[in-house]
């Protein structure tokens, strides 16, 4: 059966093989790595949108991948965990989202990597997959043109709790400040020094088309929804005086920017140390090497 990612990288290979790129050349110019484009075309991988802006760059498409990109339905069968189910069915009516986050990066909000990373704690090869897969299919709706309001309060935690490792950091906070600039979604961090009135935990408030509000949060394994008009009141009076006191996009951008720089600059110090070390490692075997052959003396005549 051919689905709409593999219609997508079949277009992709198309334009590819006719700018007579290689897959590794069209990665070295995006950058990612080859097997991502690999599996892109084959179908496998969904891209992000900017990856297929990139790509029309390159390859001087006129924008036609971006723009199938947004009509593609790149998760047209997802299974959400029971418990889940429910949200996930808001999250594809809501007019509009806000959230206050700690710790963890929001689902709407993450990359591929990071969302596999912090899957991997509970579960593995195809289950993992299949939940990476399901938690990225709630973004597409947001991410393209005329998406719902989406607003994000950020916990500065969430800056600085490493999933992953440091370069799926890196790529995170990239992807914060690229989606960050749609007209449809904001992104703010509360700082960890800065007295802030925060709420007590990690929570959504949702409009849905009816008007209806409602509040969720979860804890282990189980969502929580409220639609008491008091509740979602005092919630979203609190949620409204932290994202007034809080910075700006612009300048919670400013921090998201400091962020991915230092965990660059943490890779390129441990790549600097690693290149050390393998060097230090060659000397100390070169010192070790065995001799092929005594040495001789030979004495010299004098003069």
């Amino acid at each position: 059966m051919t689905t709409n990612a593999m219609l997508f990288g079949e277009l992709l290979r198309h334009f590819r093989e006719g700018a007579l790129l290689t897959q590794e050349a069209l990665a070295g110019a995006i950058p990612c790595d080859r097997s991502f484009v690999a599996r892109v075309e084959a179908g496998t991988r969904v891209p992000q949108e900017a990856f297929a802006k990139k790509c029309d760059e390159v390859m001087d498409t006129g924008g036609a991948l971006v723009r199938l990109w947004g009509k593609v339905d790149w998760y047209p069968e997802v299974e959400h965990p029971d418990w889940f189910k429910r949200r996930a069915e808001m999250d594809a009516m809501a007019t509009s989202q806000r959230e206050y986050q700690e710790r963890v990066m929001p689902g709407m909000l993450q990359t591929p990597d990071y969302a596999r990373a912090l899957l991997s704690r509970l579960s593995s090869g195809t289950e993992l997959e299949e939940r990476v897969r399901a938690r990225l299919s709630r973004q597409q709706r947001y991410l393209t043109d005329g998406g719902p309001l989406y607003v994000a309060v950020l916990d500065e935690s969430c800056l600085r709790n490493v999933v992953g490792g440091t370069a799926i950091m890196r790529d995170q906070c990239a992807h914060l400040l690229e989606v960050g600039k749609r007209p449809n979604i904001r992104i703010q961090v509360a700082p960890a020094g800065r007295e802030l009135v925060r709420p007590s935990g990690s929570m959504s408030l949702i409009k849905l088309p009816d008007g209806h509000d409602w509040v969720y949060s979860e804890s282990l394994d189980h969502g929580h929804f409220n639609d008491d008009p008091a509740v979602f009141g005092g919630h979203s009076q609190t949620y409204d005086v932290l994202r007034a006191d809080a910075p700006s996009a612009p300048e919670s951008a400013a921090l998201i920017s400091d962020a991915m720089e230092g965990y660059e600059h943490y890779e390129q110090a441990r790549a600097h140390r690693n290149d050390l070390d393998q060097e230090q490692l060659q000397r100390c075997q070169r010192r070790q090497l065995p001799r092929t052959r005594p040495r001789i003396r030979v004495r010299r005549p004098r003069a």
